[in-house]
């Protein structure tokens, strides 16, 4: 909520920084975040985005930092029209509206994956990445520890001990280890549907302050494996096939076997996505956002699928199953 004294910085800001006055201000957008999305009108006919975190929860200068970076290489993100870090405000450019989410269907899926391919191909092989935060083996690991603290625990009431703990810890290790095998890229972190705004034909980008060096598969998954879209695996592979194909021709460092590629983005989408199951947990029990529960059931057919495909996580299976007894096996390609 915006407060009178926040509304009232906000437009002093600017005008100090804009040189118009500013004569309304509406919510703009949600966000799973402490971020709030704010849309400004002024004086002069236009419209920004007002975006504000309390800086002691949400530091701007990673987003600022960002956008730099992939402004300075023809990524189509927002402008900067100015902010202030001690207020947590940043001034942006109005993208309007429309996510990819909400204009994309079966008709027009194609068309518009293969534009968000050539925007991922372009981030991977301009950006720098040697100064962002590592996606460790310690970070994966911590953020797989989200869906045994917040699911299982949570949302099932399962605290996991003995036998099931063990089985947990070692399929986790599993999937660490294969996923830090990966090339490392610029990883942005969230590149999915709901982070792709459509102008006319043309798709931008937003919600990369979060991007670190990482896997080279992880933001295919984020976008192929959306948690808030489904699609038919045959198309998801049809389009994991493009990329592989636009990848190498680029020179990045993808696997010259495509099945070992498949293999790594199958593997990394699990870890991905069993975060993701805890995130949507935790945004029930910690932060009263329900609507996230509705994506749940996607999000764990995801996990349970690529489980057991692969004998090795024969483990985590079991524990799956124990723990969703409702689920039925499924099977599907293999390599």
């Amino acid at each position: 909520m915006m407060t009178p004294a926040l509304q009232q910085q906000l437009f002093a800001l600017i005008d100090e920084l804009l040189g118009v006055s500013a004569s309304s201000v509406a919510p703009a957008a949600a966000d799973a975040s402490v971020r709030e999305y704010w849309r400004v009108q002024l004086s002069d006919g236009r419209s920004i985005i007002a975006m504000h975190a309390e800086p002691a929860q949400f530091d701007v200068q990673p987003f600022l930092a960002r956008q730099a970076e992939l402004a300075a290489a023809s990524l189509p993100v927002p402008a900067i029209l100015g902010s202030d870090t001690t207020s947590g405000l940043v001034l942006l450019e109005d993208l309007g509206d429309q996510e990819l989410a909400g204009v994309i269907n079966a008709g027009n899926a194609q068309g518009w994956y293969r534009q968000a391919i050539d925007l991922l191909v372009q981030m991977q092989t301009t950006l720098p990445h040697g100064q962002l935060p590592v996606f460790d083996a310690a970070f994966q690991q911590r953020e797989m520890e989200i869906c045994r603290e917040w699911y299982f625990s949570k949302q099932l009431a399962v605290e996991l001990n003995d036998e099931a703990l063990a089985a947990w810890q070692r399929s986790c290790a599993l999937i660490v280890a294969r996923n830090c095998q990966q090339p490392q890229v610029f990883m942005h972190r969230d590149f999915h549907a709901r982070n792709l705004m459509v102008q006319g034909e043309r798709l931008r980008l937003i919600d990369f302050q979060d991007a670190v060096a990482g896997p080279l598969s992880y933001d295919l998954v984020s976008l192929l494996r959306d948690a808030y879209l489904d699609w038919d695996e045959a198309f998801v592979l049809d389009l994991a096939i493009r990329y592989w194909e636009k990848a190498r021709a680029a020179g990045l460092p993808v696997d010259a076997d495509f099945a070992d590629f498949y293999r790594a983005f199958e593997w990394q989408g699990l870890q991905r996505h069993l975060k993701i199951l805890g995130l949507f947990a935790r945004l029930k029990y910690r932060d009263g956002k329900e609507r996230y529960q509705a994506d749940i059931p996607r999000v764990l057919n995801y996990v349970m699928k690529v489980s057991e495909r692969y004998v090795e996580l024969g483990a985590l299976t079991r524990l799956l199953r124990q723990l969703h007894p409702q689920q039925a096996a499924q099977v599907g390609y293999t390599f």
